[in-house]
């Protein structure tokens, strides 16, 4: 928006709410305006918070859950590539790679 415009549109809004502003005064608006829009100012922290690493909580029916499928696997000869946490086992059965997920989900809500 031009300068023009914007001090039009102040002028009006002015008159519609019944403050009578000079042109004078609605260019010192627009002006205050048009600097708002463009100049930004952003600070920083001098002294940055640490972060406080979140504890994981390990889910242990979970881990119960996974311990004897990965023990069910090992007994059909799968080969245990790699157990993440207890969520995931990576294993190869006939030469093929698998992923083997576990998911708990939440009750639902009400």
């Amino acid at each position: 928006m031009d300068k023009e415009k914007l001090i039009a549109s102040i002028v009006a809004d002015a008159e519609k709410d019944g403050e009578p502003l000079t042109r004078e005064e609605a260019e010192e608006v627009a002006e205050m305006e048009l600097k708002a829009k463009t100049s930004r100012h952003y600070e920083q922290s001098e002294v940055k918070k640490d972060r406080v690493p979140k504890v994981r909580k390990v889910d242990k029916e979970k881990k119960h859950l996974l311990s004897h499928v990965q023990t069910l696997l090992e007994e059909m000869g799968a080969d245990i590539q790699k157990v993440k946490t207890e969520t995931e086992i990576d294993f190869y059965y006939n030469n093929i790679s698998y992923t083997f997920k576990l998911t708990r989900h939440k009750p639902p809500k009400g």
